[in-house]
């Protein structure tokens, strides 16, 4: 066997190794393929649903896609459904031979793009800033910035004993590392 395959590759065609690597190529072509495939349905499914906006796709080397979407007013599982169908009905299994999970970003997940936080105004967040973490009402979202404003014990500037104050903290999105909704039960 050994022979044979130097024998092959001394008359200039190519060894099984070579189709092996030329195989994996065409693999992660066919993922790349797959990627815009999927990106250009979603966005399609999504442009008559413009209350929804995906948070994330991902798209594995197994060809298993996963996207994660988000909604003004929340996703329900109808949502999920449609978004599915939208893309599941227009891609070839025999091109591409798939699995495909939709799914709403979740109560707990951090908070991303800056629709989201607009969509959480009024609600409780915890916020992680290099070395601070913040605990606050979301007041405000503007295009670089949020605003967090919470209730804070300090001491009187006169006299023994403390007073609450009202605190308040400008944070830019660039400095959020991650941010989250606090439930409560």
């Amino acid at each position: 066997m050994q022979r044979k395959l130097r024998r092959i590759e001394l008359e200039g065609t190519k060894s099984p190794l070579f189709y092996y690597h030329y195989l994996k190529v065409l693999d992660l072509m066919s993922g790349n393929r797959l990627q815009n495939r999927v990106e250009a349905l979603l966005s399609e499914a999504l442009e008559e649903r413009p209350d929804l906006f995906p948070i994330s796709l991902k798209v594995g080397t197994d060809q298993s896609i996963r996207i994660i979407l988000d909604g003004d007013a929340g996703v329900n599982l109808r949502d999920c459904i449609d978004i599915s169908r939208a893309v599941e009905h227009q891609l070839d299994r025999e091109e591409f031979d798939f699995s495909l999970e939709v799914s709403s970003a979740g109560a707990t997940a951090p908070l991303e793009l800056p629709r989201q936080y607009r969509k959480n105004l009024g609600r409780t967040l915890k916020v992680k800033t290099g070395e601070t973490e913040l605990k606050g009402t979301l007041e405000q979202v503007g295009d670089d910035e949020i605003t967090l404003t919470w209730k804070a014990r300090e001491p009187k500037p006169v006299g023994k004993g403390k007073h609450t104050v009202r605190k308040e903290a400008k944070i830019p999105f660039s400095e959020i590392e991650k941010a989250n909704v606090v439930l409560k039960f």
